[in-house]
């Protein structure tokens, strides 16, 4: 109707000759063929007073799989100067522009919430080869050569993270089990990792209920964001899928790098840098149950502060690694992204100079990094709804 209305109003409805539209569940082909006829001069003496002239032309618009990580940072920094609010709000706006009548079952979304660590939560944990130190919390703590790949396995062995906060304030509970506030692995239900939805309800419903919590560790955010793209990712999230817990649609997800009619790509935000993370020395943190049941109550830095001499401190913690050593791990794991082609957005809300520049290092260009204050995150992220939508329609 488009097309023999263009031609009607052009005064030229008279030259198409026929219309054909080939459509499929991400495509549309509009294929036009059209005739128009010129007087000859000189041929009309051979008997030729006019030339046929055929011509054809094809468009086609096509909507593209694509396949999303969103990883945010909800670290105890994002208490300030309404960061978190702006973020919820930023977020919505992305998740209303990306999935959207039309775009059913082409855009899967993966929610990757990290403070000090990510927690994966049980269904996908249970999926690892782990040893369980405890119940309380599903976090995983990778190894450095881990950050030079994208992918995650399902045989090679992996860390339990322990469960405990770090923290130098104690709440006064200890009634039960698992009374800290503020674990270095969050704990929350909406803190856990959504995988594979296309439910914007839900998503937002999910974002609108976080809370700042420990410190930050982006590049254990970033790994998991990655991970969840590499095809390495799709036995896991079959299973997800059966139970469920992803949305069944998206079971064969994610798909092989080389499928040229997916776009993989992540969202990577954060409002500061990746700091010393710390974990309690393995001889007071013991299979034990009675030692996961105490530290789950009470504090790491609050019991040593109140109960060990300072001196022996050493003894009972120690930095699994420090700021500079997570900046190269992020460094790693978005290279290894970039090499499969996978596209980085990366935001950097209220960050410093030195956080900007691990930032910008970490996106697929500096101009899919961006550095905003304030309100200017919704800005931030509309872009890159926008431009995602954009390279949906031409990759």
């Amino acid at each position: 109707d488009v097309v023999y209305d263009y031609f009607a109003k052009s005064g030229m409805a008279g030259y198409v000759a026929n219309v054909t539209v080939d459509q499929g569940l991400n495509y549309k082909t509009v294929t036009v063929d059209a005739t128009t006829s010129m007087n000859t001069q000189f041929m009309d003496d051979l008997g030729v007073p006019k030339l046929t002239i055929p011509a054809i032309a094809a468009a086609e618009e096509k909507v593209n799989k694509v396949e999303i990580s969103l990883v945010l940072d909800i670290s105890g920094s994002m208490r300030s100067n309404g960061k978190m609010a702006n973020l919820r709000d930023a977020a919505g706006v992305f998740i209303d522009t990306v999935i959207k009548k039309g775009n059913e079952d082409l855009i899967s979304i993966n929610v990757v919430p990290y403070t000090a660590q990510v927690n994966a939560g049980q269904p996908i944990f249970d999926q690892l080869n782990i040893v369980d130190k405890h119940a309380y919390s599903y976090c995983v703590d990778f190894e450095t050569a881990d950050f030079d790949e994208t992918t995650i396995s399902t045989t090679k062995s992996y860390e339990h993270m322990q469960h405990f906060d770090a923290g130098y304030y104690w709440n006064g509970r200890d009634d039960r089990q698992d009374t800290i506030d503020n674990p270095g692995c969050p704990k929350r239900s909406y803190e856990k990792i959504t995988a594979f939805s296309q439910n914007a309800t839900a998503l937002k419903g999910q974002i609108d209920q976080f809370q700042p919590r420990a410190n930050t560790s982006i590049h254990i955010g970033m790994k998991w964001g990655v991970a969840m793209l590499d095809p390495s990712f799709r036995p896991i999230n079959s299973t997800l899928a059966s139970a469920g817990q992803s949305d069944p649609v998206f079971a064969n997800r994610p798909a092989a790098y080389g499928d040229s009619d997916t776009l993989k790509t992540v969202v990577l935000m954060t409002d500061g840098q990746n700091v010393h993370t710390m974990r309690i020395n393995n001889n007071y943190y013991q299979t034990d149950r009675r030692h996961h049941e105490h530290w789950s109550k009470y504090p790491l830095n609050w019991y040593l502060r109140n109960y060990v001499r300072s001196e022996d401190h050493p003894k009972w913690r120690y930095y699994k690694y420090y700021s500079w050593q997570a900046d190269a791990m992020l460094d790693s794991i978005c290279n290894a992204a970039k090499a499969n082609r996978i596209v980085i957005w990366s935001i950097g809300f209220e960050v410093n100079d030195r956080g900007a520049d691990v930032m910008r290092s970490c996106a697929s260009s500096p101009s899919h990094f961006f550095r905003v204050e304030g309100v200017e995150i919704k800005d931030a992220f509309s872009a890159i709804a926008r431009q995602i939508n954009q390279l949906r329609l031409t990759l």
